[in-house]
């Protein structure tokens, strides 16, 4: 890994912490992986931050049918509900794949670039 990988895959790592949308499993994940930078458990870490990344990363049809679910609603209000599955359409049409929330997205350029931390 260069030194330049390394700093985008840090910066990630933190925006992904740091995301009010992320879960307490992929905080303790992205967490237990800078700890572990500079150790022999790196890899390992890394490896279990790409597995929790790609259980928790979600494409964008699965949160455009949340947004517009009952259970969406209830969640968000009725109102953020519908303007984020606005959202969510805007990005699916113009070809994204993958939820907007900060999580996700910073979790998807991780996920870009696994390769580095297998």
């Amino acid at each position: 890994m260069t030194n330049a990988e390394r700093d985008f895959i840090v910066e990630k790592v933190k925006e992904v912490i740091a995301a009010p949308s992320c879960c307490a499993e992929l905080k303790a994940a992205a967490q237990t992986y800078l700890d572990t930078l500079d150790t022999a458990d790196e890899k390992e870490a890394g490896k279990l931050l790409v597995a929790e990344l790609e259980e928790d990363v979600q494409d964008i049809d699965s949160v455009l049918a949340f947004f517009s679910s009952d259970a969406g609603k209830a969640y968000f209000g009725a109102e953020m509900a519908a303007e984020m599955a606005e959202t969510a359409k805007k990005v699916k049409a113009a070809g994204g794949t993958t939820c907007f929330c900060p999580a996700c997205a910073a979790g998807k350029a991780i996920l870009d670039k696994k390769e580095i931390l297998m």
